[in-house]
């Protein structure tokens, strides 16, 4: 699906209407219709019948407007998506403040994991600059706070932050497109009757140990293919800061 024109993404478009009515602005009377209010009928069209169905015409159908007055206010249907996602994304979780730095990131990351499954239309949202959001800063604010506990600092925080974010969603959207397509029993069948053991002799291997039950769900309800990633992760931030000169 092609949702930019070919000029591109606009930042400072962006960040005029992901924050609108989060700044002090002009005196005068205030319009009925705001940005927020579209985001929030975006989100309820796409949670319905998913992003295919979300167009300025649908939403101005659902406020009751004209398609012309959104345009007043989200002057594209890229940047519907844009604020759409973030609005979609709520709030961060609150993190056990009483919890290590470890069991604080997976507390994070099985939050985010349960977001993009609540709404996996925002998996399909186009990415074309780093999260400026009010609510995108605030989860990447919330993810902050344990990694630099863990002995990060500056732009080191922020790219694990950016790697952690990608690893999460770069899994829950594999998950769910194989999900969505085969089913987790139908796919463990089908790859079952392809593989030749002296073709794939690993992968063969991996998959014997998989329907044996060598993958499962963390105590914590991670699946396995995902807590197993952030928990490398977490091990190679955790050995690389004790590495550091001067610790």
């Amino acid at each position: 699906m092609t949702t930019r024109d070919s000029k591109g993404p606009d930042l400072q478009s962006s960040l005029t209407l992901l924050w609108a009515g989060r700044t002090p602005g002009k005196r005068g009377p205030r319009s009925r219709l705001s940005v927020e209010l579209i985001a929030q009928a975006a989100v309820r069209v796409a949670d319905a019948d998913g992003l295919e169905a979300l167009s300025m015409q649908r939403v101005a159908t659902e406020l009751g407007y004209s398609t012309m007055s959104l345009y007043n206010h989200v002057p594209s249907k890229d940047l519907l998506l844009e604020v759409a996602a973030d609005v979609g994304a709520g709030a961060p979780p609150e993190l056990d403040a009483a919890a290590d730095h470890r069991h604080q990131v997976r507390q994070w990351v099985g939050a985010l994991w349960a977001g993009f499954h609540t709404r996996p239309w925002i998996l399909r949202v186009p990415l074309e600059h780093a999260p400026v959001g009010p609510h995108q800063l605030a989860w990447l604010d919330r993810l902050l706070g344990p990694l630099l506990a863990a002995g990060l600092v500056g732009g080191e925080a922020r790219a694990a932050a950016l790697h952690l974010t990608a690893l999460v969603r770069g899994t829950a959207q594999i998950s769910m497109n194989l999900t969505a397509e085969n089913g987790d029993a139908g796919l463990t069948h089908a790859v079952a009757e392809l593989l030749d053991p002296e073709v794939y002799p690993a992968l063969t291997a991996v998959h014997a140990a998989e329907v044996a039950g060598a993958g499962h769900a963390d105590d914590d309800a991670l699946p396995f293919e995902l807590g197993f990633g952030v928990d490398r992760f977490l091990d190679g931030v955790e050995g690389w800061v004790a590495a550091k000169p001067g610790r």
